[in-house]
């Protein structure tokens, strides 16, 4: 009887190590096409004077053949955000529940998708399913519908088009592709500071404060199994650091296939210097023994290319150049 126990445990421990080595594959929202609906609603920051380039990002997309619908409190102003939290609660709501939407498009970042995601209800969501779009601080919402089970994009916002079209061709033409359903392949030059090697796994992360943000809620990611990307903006290296070892201390990196590094931009300079640049600071936390690759094209610069978060990726990390596939 004891060995049979004893059996029983060492199956279900192997089996939980299994589970953990397979992250479960996520449900993939319909890919977009001509006539479909895009509901542009703002769950964070205050958009103050910045209708003409929502406008703006509207005509993009209807250029594309798309409907686009505005939310019904997208340009309210209530201090640091665009309404109040049940206002922003409230249109992302509207977007969620309706199945004829089938896109919801973040108008731009800031700080507040956090404060707004324990009142949204995702019953009607998981009936019709639907892309979600944002980077930066958008980062909470991905997280959280990721661990409902259902990819997201990692992409331009509204508030992106301030800039020329030309001058983000390729951010514009990679989240058009992704959300159309065109495969996204990426080949860019190597750093010097990458880690050298392959992997596969589920694409996971977004901004690095979000994700320490949600750590210890039910909006943390199970990072096991999986590649990580994260990327910042305007914070001291110390920060960085300080976020970074706090997540490493959490558990974070212990199982990861992989990292890709994307900008870490407008960094603050310190009166006490740092010591190492930005890329060696993060290779003292994280795991040495997996790829890393530096410099991806994503975050909070002009070039900001389209990432499928939750989608198997193989990344191929290499002394002269790297690569990212996403699977199809």
């Amino acid at each position: 009887m004891k060995i049979k126990i004893i059996l029983l445990l060492l199956l279900m421990s192997f089996s939980s190590i299994s589970s953990q080595s397979k992250p479960m594959k996520l449900i993939k929202p319909d890919y977009l096409k001509v006539g479909d609906t895009i509901a542009i609603v703002a769950p964070a920051g205050v958009l103050s004077n910045r209708q003409l380039v929502i406008d703006k990002a509207k005509k993009l997309a209807e250029s594309w053949g798309l409907v686009v619908v505005y939310g019904d409190n997208l340009f309210n102003d209530n201090n640091h955000f665009s309404g109040t939290d049940k206002e922003r609660v409230s249109d992302f709501q509207k977007a969620l529940d309706n199945s004829k939407i089938k896109a919801i498009w973040a108008a731009r970042g800031g700080y507040g998708s956090v404060r707004i995601l324990d009142a949204l209800n995702f019953t009607k969501f998981k009936k019709s399913p639907k892309w979600i779009i944002g980077y930066s601080d958008i980062t909470a919402i991905h997280s959280h519908v990721h661990n409902l089970g259902y990819e997201t994009i990692h992409a331009i916002m509204g508030t992106s088009l301030e800039d020329d079209i030309i001058n983000i061709a390729a951010s514009v033409s990679t989240f058009k592709e992704a959300l159309f359903g065109e495969k996204l392949t990426y080949e860019i030059k190597s750093s010097s500071y990458n880690n050298i090697g392959d992997a596969k796994g589920q694409l996971i992360g977004g901004n690095l404060t979000l994700l320490l943000t949600t750590l210890g809620s039910k909006t943390q990611l199970n990072t096991d199994g999986k590649i990580l990307f994260f990327e910042e903006i305007g914070e001291y290296k110390y920060h960085i650091d300080r976020m970074l070892q706090s997540l490493k201390r959490a558990g974070y990196f212990d199982n990861l296939k992989g990292i890709i590094v994307g900008d870490m931009s407008k960094m603050k300079v310190n009166s006490t210097d740092w010591g190492t640049s930005i890329e060696q600071l993060i290779l003292d936390v994280v795991p040495n023994n997996i790829p890393i690759l530096f410099n991806f094209p994503a975050g909070h610069e002009k070039d900001n290319r389209a990432l499928i978060l939750g989608r198997e990726i193989t990344l191929k990390v290499g002394k002269e150049k790297s690569e990212v596939i996403f699977k199809d």
